[in-house]
């Protein structure tokens, strides 16, 4: 954090990460309760990340895991997780670092985070999509609205009610400088 701004998009990347483990934290103590069940992408290229080098081949960019009926021996620590998964009747243990997570989505209670990074390293964004937006995997991304300054009508609070009503994503870019 430097002396002259706060670093919020960081600071939420480690608060979404943190929710992110303690709630592998819990699954990992009990068990995944009810109907819960999770789909995480992650970044295969990420230096941590641990997999069977056939995994790896097959998915060189980006592999979703699955975590619902059927996984073993989660170990959680505060900086990824390992885990124990059924590849076509083949376990394979993997490790996971939280940093490498691009999304983690529980659709049972319909619940979505996405962390983006984009190529300037300056600028980094995390969207968290709204209950709703987890379910129709074919639903087009909303639109983020940027406020414009001195320019356009100004809406009255009915309208702004509803614009916020339909927001799917939050983008943290529109507080940033």
């Amino acid at each position: 954090m430097s002396d002259e701004t706060i670093d919020y998009g960081n600071l939420m990347h480690a608060a979404m990460r943190g929710l992110i483990q303690k709630v592998l934290t819990q699954v990992a103590a009990s068990g995944l309760p009810g109907e819960h069940h999770f789909f995480i992408s992650f970044d295969t290229n990420n230096p941590d990340v641990e997999l069977a080098d056939w995994l790896a081949d097959r998915f060189p960019d980006e592999m979703t895991i699955v975590m619902q009926h059927w996984f073993d021996a989660l170990d959680v620590t505060d900086e990824g997780f390992a885990i124990t998964l059924n590849f076509g009747d083949q376990p394979e243990r993997m490790y996971i670092p939280y940093d490498a997570i691009r999304t983690f989505v529980d659709p049972s209670v319909e619940f979505g985070l996405k962390f983006e990074t984009q190529d300037d390293e300056e600028s980094e964004t995390e969207e968290i999509s709204a209950p709703h937006a987890v379910e129709v995997a074919d639903k087009p991304k909303a639109k983020t609205k940027k406020k414009t300054k001195g320019k356009g009508k100004a809406k009255g609070k009915k309208e702004d009610k509803k614009a916020q009503q339909d927001a799917d994503v939050v983008s943290l870019d529109a507080f940033r400088k």
